[in-house]
């Protein structure tokens, strides 16, 4: 599963200041800061998060998991 979200939004989101740290070289090898993001090249699923409510991406991935018959849909 892919969680597409642009750096811009997860940093908004971040209620940690990961990012903020980060960026500040406190934390090493941040990934899509101080180290490189490879995203997947052929994702099963991919949520877009900036995009989607979180109930929108939970639907999603129910929906997926039901259409592959992995969890029953009742």
């Amino acid at each position: 599963v892919l969680v597409d979200c642009p750096l811009d939004v997860c940093e908004q989101r971040d209620v940690k200041g990961l990012y903020q740290k980060a960026r500040a070289g406190q934390i090493p090898e941040f990934t899509g800061i101080s180290a490189p993001y490879e995203p997947p090249l052929t994702p099963e699923l991919t949520l877009r998060t900036a995009e989607q409510s979180p109930e929108e991406s939970a639907a999603q991935v129910l929906a997926y998991l039901v259409a592959r018959v992995i969890v029953s849909s009742r």
